[in-house]
């Protein structure tokens, strides 16, 4: 499988490439890629809202000085009969300004077009990303809740890998939610980044009261019942079609 250059995610992150929808269908089936569009979003989101610096109040007065010799120049030409052609010239006028307005708001029209059919793109890839997130995590609290009773200590080498690769991208899920104001799903990714943080900081081997502790606060939490119940309202809500009211109120 070829994966998506730089170059490529970058524009389709300010929705210039022509490409869009093969772009958003490898994302939907390309992990790899999905991370790094994830990663790249980071930065550019950070990038975007940096304050833009203000212009000094001696700006407008500089700009001025640097054409006022050019004015003056100009008006030491010898003076030419402007009535005659003033007519024409507020014609010329209106009609450009206009044909601008005009022009300008068919511009606007398609790039609000295009820009909600790109946030709609984006949603429903972060809707996929989501999902995914969800599934291992819950394959990660399945296999430390069934684990099976012995003596000794029980082996969790793979389940404390899996869970430090599921912390970073939590963390982006559960800001995501707290932004966008969906308080329900913030609180369970909130519960889910406790254990999965206790589970990759930990050791790789439990004894069976540390197993037995982690199970009581999977339990007490009801987490992994929570996150099947949220992992199956993502894959139902990733296979609805978007209607076109329902645009502006569509969370994670």
């Amino acid at each position: 499988m070829n994966h998506l250059s730089e170059e490529q995610l970058v524009l389709f992150y300010y929705g210039e490439p022509a490409e869009a929808g093969g772009i958003e269908e490898h994302l939907v089936g390309c992990e790899s890629c999905r991370a790094d569009f994830r990663a790249l979003q980071l930065v550019l989101n950070t990038v975007d809202s940096a304050p833009v610096p203000e212009r000094s109040s001696e700006y407008g007065q500089a700009v001025w000085q640097r054409i006022e010799t050019r004015l003056g120049a100009r008006s030491r030409r010898r003076a030419f009969h402007w009535w005659i052609w003033a007519p024409a010239t507020a014609a010329l006028v209106l009609s450009a300004f206009l044909a601008g307005r005009l022009s300008h708001r068919s511009e606007q029209a398609a790039v609000a077009t295009n820009q909600q059919n790109n946030q709609q793109v984006r949603e429903r890839i972060l809707l996929v990303a989501v999902g995914d997130h969800l599934e291992r995590s819950q394959m990660v609290l399945a296999e430390l809740s069934n684990a099976p009773e012995q003596k000794g200590k029980l082996d969790i080498s793979d389940e404390r890998q899996m869970a430090a690769e599921l912390l970073d991208d939590n963390r982006l899920y559960r800001q995501t939610a707290r932004a966008t104001g969906d308080a329900g799903v913030a609180s369970v990714l909130d519960d889910l980044e406790r254990v999965l943080l206790e589970v990759a900081h930990g050791p790789s081997e439990l004894s069976g009261q540390e197993l037995g502790d982690l199970r009581h606060e999977i339990e007490s939490r009801g987490l992994l019942f929570k996150v099947r119940v949220l992992g199956s309202q993502v894959r139902e809500e990733e296979s609805r079609p978007v209607a076109p009211e329902d645009r502006n109120k569509k969370k994670l």
